[in-house]
């Protein structure tokens, strides 16, 4: 082998590190800080619509999406009722899916999304807040919504939020999937409920 021809393949093969290196890196970047909380199931778009009409979104909101998925309903709030919201997932993936769907829908103006634990948001600027999340979560998240303005307005996909009496619960069946869904709805301040202990003394 000549001199000329080694140097082209220890060339060859720094190249070849220093491309997996790369592709190790990005991929890295693809996974989340910590295994998300739940599965994504994304919320079919109908039962979105529901939900904000039963928070009764208008302009002057500012909606937060806890665990946004694919960004739909902070996408849906921003085209049909011009409010300002946010999206939050710990999910890179999601987050990437998020901002490409705020891009289709025409709403950069408005809809922001973060990769960002939602356990440890700053909930004060939000009026309303989705959430599709387990109930154990819900009720881990408590103690932010406790500090959400007086009226802000917190709906759930499916889920309840044990200790808290909602404001209202409607059954509502899809015609995306044809599956009957819950809405749990709440308001500011909220409503807990008496523990037995409590109730008994």
């Amino acid at each position: 082998m000549t001199r000329l021809a080694r140097v082209v393949l220890l060339f060859a093969g720094i190249c070849l590190v220093f491309a997996i290196c790369a592709a190790v890196a990005v991929a890295g970047e693809d996974k989340p800080k910590r295994t998300p909380d739940v599965v994504y199931v994304p919320t079919p778009h109908d039962v979105v619509e529901r939900m904000l009409e039963i928070a009764k979104v208008t302009k002057d909101d500012v909606v937060y999406d806890l665990g946004c998925g694919d960004g739909r309903i902070v996408c849906i709030a921003a085209k049909k009722y011009g409010c300002k919201a946010k999206g939050f997932d710990i999910d890179p993936r999601r987050v990437a899916e998020a901002r490409e769907n705020v891009k289709k829908y025409g709403v950069e103006d408005l809809v922001t999304i973060e990769e960002k634990d939602i356990f440890t948001l700053d909930l004060s600027e939000a009026t309303v807040v989705t959430l599709y999340l387990l109930p154990s979560l819900n009720v881990k998240l408590i103690p932010q919504l406790e500090k959400l303005k007086p009226g802000s307005r917190i709906v759930s996909h499916d889920f309840d939020m044990r200790g808290v009496t909602p404001d209202k619960v409607e059954k509502y069946t899809s015609k995306e999937d044809n599956i009957s869904h819950y809405i749990y709805f709440w308001t500011t301040p909220l409503k807990k409920e008496k523990s037995e202990k409590n109730s008994e003394q």
